[in-house]
């Protein structure tokens, strides 16, 4: 435990500082004519200093560390990750001078990588996306440091009640648009900490929105939802890096959803591509993911003469991927053919219905 109070004083005010020269992501409306008074929108999480959504987690959690008592001056900070999270943990770490190591699947995107390194910290690498815990928390007691677990602290390092959150933004965002009050609110789970602020938030405004959480194949999260079953677990990993998960995390509070779905991998690429298309920009594949999420609750609001608006996530940019999801040697190979689904997002944007 630090006792160090000027030391904690200090690094937190570097990082409030930090979150004082940040503007608010953009909330972008999508143009499709063919969705008569239904409107979607994309809540921008790319434009973080960090390039994701996970950059709001990283602060929360070096925040609630810090405030906790967990790390000082000398503290080696190691974190499980896939990628986007070791990114932005990396660049608080570096913010406020503690060393950053980042325990990861060997499968991780070459450029995810890169980026931990250019923030100063380093990739640990092993075979199997459920190796990262243990190895975690090996690595913690063998350099006397401490193991931020994302997949057990989002739910609760995060302020659900406001606080510029994600979810506070959103509805502060939309307050203009001609229908203010999203109908629905769609994302994908990592940690589980973004549905669960949102969720929360939702209810504790007493907002009439529903949660809708997109699964990618692969992931417990889904059975779970639908079993109640904490251990259940899989012995593959996802596919679209960032979300879904070989077991049940701690920070995944299913009361707070109010459907699940899960999107197969090539619906989460294709739709990746095809909003390319649409923003004249490249997307990570979980976008692709929460996207095609919406599409067919817009389409289903269609078919039954709702109106309405649906809010989702673009997480982070294509850049980093495009090595995978961009590459068509590594789509044949790990998610196959993308076309089927293609058609159905063009026949969408003709007719508004998939």
């Amino acid at each position: 435990m630090c006792k160090d109070h000027q030391w904690i004083n200090d690094a937190i005010k570097k990082i409030e500082a930090d979150f004082q020269r940040s503007a608010d992501t953009h909330l972008i409306k999508l143009d499709i004519p063919c969705l008569t008074d239904i409107d979607i929108y994309l809540k921008d999480e790319s434009t973080h200093p960090t390039g994701s959504l996970k950059h709001r987690l990283a602060r929360s959690l070096f925040l609630y560390a810090l405030c906790n008592g967990w790390i000082g001056p000398k503290t080696t900070i190691i974190e499980s990750s896939s990628g986007s999270t070791a990114i932005s943990e990396a660049y608080f770490a570096r913010l406020i001078g503690l060393p950053f190591i980042a325990v990861m699947p060997k499968c991780t995107a070459k450029k995810k990588i890169e980026q931990i390194e250019f923030y100063g910290g380093k990739a640990h690498l092993v075979d199997r996306s459920d190796q990262i815990y243990a190895e975690s928390n090996r690595l913690a007691d063998e350099l006397n440091g401490h193991y931020m677990d994302q997949f057990t602290y989002a739910e609760r390092a995060t302020d659900w009640r406001g606080n510029n959150n994600i979810a506070n933004s959103i509805f502060s965002q939309m307050m203009l648009e001609a229908h203010p009050e999203p109908k629905w609110i769609v994302m994908s789970p990592g940690t589980g900490g973004t549905s669960a602020t949102i969720g929360r938030f939702i209810r504790y405004q007493q907002h009439q929105t529903k949660l809708c959480v997109v699964d990618p194949e692969n992931s417990v999260f889904h059975a779970f939802f639908k079993s109640g079953d904490p251990n259940l677990t899989s012995d593959q990993g996802s596919k679209i890096e960032g979300i879904g998960r070989p077991r049940v995390e701690p920070s995944f509070i299913p009361g707070v959803i109010d459907e699940m779905r899960t999107i197969p991998d090539a619906a989460s690429v294709a739709t990746a591509h095809w909003l390319e298309n649409i923003i004249n920009r490249k997307v990570g594949a979980s976008t692709g993911t929460n996207l095609f999420g919406a599409i067919q609750l817009a389409s289903e609001m269609k078919s039954s003469g709702e109106t309405g608006s649906i809010v989702t996530l673009l997480c982070d940019s294509g850049e980093r991927y495009l090595d995978t999801y961009f590459n068509p040697d590594w789509i044949k190979h790990n998610v196959g053919d993308l076309q089927p689904y293609l058609r159905k997002l063009s026949q969408f944007e003709q007719t508004g219905q998939i």
